[in-house]
């Protein structure tokens, strides 16, 4: 007599399809299910499928999953885009449903609970900090006063180059100075070299449910060490401005405006102190780093394609000539440096991915998406879509000159800063720190790499933003016939 075992699993194969489909037929009205995906690992789901760099995997699960597959991270459902169609209808079609970010557990505790812009919930607090901050906070008109305060540091950065230079870190610190002194009149760049560090870091307590309560690796403490200084560094200027209360209005960095909105009792929102301080953390781990790291990818292309090189210096001493400094001013003047800022962003996407989370059911690509779960949209492979790009993986800047394709999101091929209601309201600023700090110094400088035989590793690294894995060291040599010097040019 056979063994009952032995038809087990055969049965088992013919029940489950027959079962499917009789549900379908009885429940014809029944939601379509989740987009394709991978087979799924108990507990863990697909989180061993991420690696160290996620928006990677993304797209080569893209390959064989199509342009939109879910997945399943721990416990949290997931939908990933990786093509221009797919994003307009998340960000578009649906973008209501996915005006929200999920909160990470650092996110949670550095954002003062919550607090902050960036991570708030869509709603009337969001509404009206975003408002502000388009018209008000980072509006042109803000922006046109703080222009001779970014001349004075890209000044400042252009002296500080030495004769071997961690282009990196240098840019880094330019740009913290940057916000930093737009943002409460001082330059602090350490504490957020270090909050920008732990947003970073992956918990895996955020997707499995039973590891939520455990301090995995320290995490938590480190958390709260960064808040303490965090907090004590914003508690301490806070109480400086309160104390000198008064300043003419030309005189007011972002802090005293945002002061200003609290103490107004007719203001729409009352702004409390810990969203003054969680407003200036999305300051610090989102205006800075971003800009540096664009400006250094866009180096690095520079450096190994010299003729686009030579080209961007001919435009440039067309534009400004040789006895003085290019200024923000040109910039619209210099359409091949718009051009080279603009490849640079589609190929070297500071953000690679952004994240939402659905507020209700919709359906997409006519897949069901329940409400509460997490959408990943792959930038980084949207701006490789063949399809939009030809020879998506070379560097050519060309492709820009005299198109209509912008950075503003509303041309879905292109995304660099976001979208919708939640796309990046500081996107004014840093194009002009970065396309006028990458023409200076392409203007000033010659470039030469050291340790990398003249050939700059273009690999990518981990890291929140796209972080190149090799920093790039160079030389950078006087550009002989320039009237003047930056060492004493103002």
């Amino acid at each position: 007599m056979s063994d009952p075992q032995t038809y087990f699993i055969p049965f088992l194969l013919c029940l489950l399809p027959t079962l499917y489909l009789l549900r379908r037929l009885l429940l014809p009205n029944h939601p379509s299910p989740l987009p394709p995906g991978p087979w799924a690992l108990p507990i863990l789901g697909h989180l061993h499928l991420l690696g160290p760099i996620p928006h990677q995997s993304l797209h080569r699960l893209s390959a064989r999953h199509g342009p939109l597959f879910s997945l399943r991270l721990g416990s949290v459902p997931c939908v990933v885009a990786s093509s221009p169609s797919t994003a307009r209808q998340l960000l578009k079609n649906h973008d209501l449903t996915f005006s929200s970010r999920p909160v990470s557990s650092a996110v949670q505790h550095l954002s003062y609970g919550g607090d902050d812009f960036s991570f708030a919930p869509h709603g009337p607090y969001w509404k009206f900090i975003k408002k502000f901050c388009m018209s008000d906070l980072l509006g042109p008109r803000t922006l046109d006063a703080h222009r001779p305060l970014r001349r004075d540091e890209l000044l400042r950065f252009l002296r500080s180059l030495s004769s071997e230079v961690d282009v990196g870190r240098a840019l880094k610190t330019m740009t913290n100075n940057v916000v930093t002194r737009m943002l409460m009149g001082r330059r602090c760049s350490e504490t957020e070299e270090e909050t920008e560090e732990i947003l970073g870091l992956f918990d895996l307590g955020d997707y499995v449910w039973f590891l939520k309560g455990w301090d995995l690796h320290g995490f938590k403490k480190r958390l709260d060490e960064v808040h303490r200084k965090f907090d004590g560094l914003m508690e301490g200027i806070l109480k400086e401005k309160e104390e000198t209360d008064g300043r003419d209005a030309a005189e007011k960095d972002l802090l005293d405006l945002l002061l200003d909105i609290a103490k107004d009792g007719e203001a729409e929102i009352r702004l409390s102190r810990e969203n003054i301080k969680a407003f200036a953390l999305d300051i610090f781990a989102a205006g800075t780093d971003t800009s540096a790291v664009t400006i250094q990818w866009a180096l690095a292309e520079l450096i190994n394609h010299p003729d686009i090189m030579r080209a961007a210096q001919e435009e440039i001493l067309s534009v400004v000539g040789r006895a003085r400094l290019v200024d923000e001013t040109d910039v619209p003047g210099l359409p091949y440096i718009q051009a080279i800022v603009k490849e640079t962003l589609r190929l070297h996407t500071t953000a690679p991915m952004t994240v939402r989370v659905s507020s209700e059911d919709c359906h997409v690509d006519g897949y069901h998406i329940p409400a509460g779960t997490q959408a990943f949209i792959n930038i980084w492979a949207i701006h490789r879509d063949p399809t939009y790009w030809p020879d998506p993986l070379e560097f050519r800047p060309e492709r820009f000159v005299g198109s209509a394709v912008d950075v503003k999101g509303q041309q879905f091929e292109l995304l660099p800063f976001g979208s919708g209601r939640r796309g990046c309201p500081g996107m004014s600023l840093a194009m002009h720190v970065v396309q006028t700090t990458l023409a200076a110094m392409v203007q000033c400088f010659e470039w030469r790499v050291v340790g990398q035989e003249g050939k700059v590793d273009m690999t990518e690294g981990p890291g929140l933003t796209l972080q190149m894995a090799r920093p790039l060291v160079c030389t950078p040599v006087w550009r002989p016939g320039l009237l003047f010097d930056p060492s004493s040019h103002s």
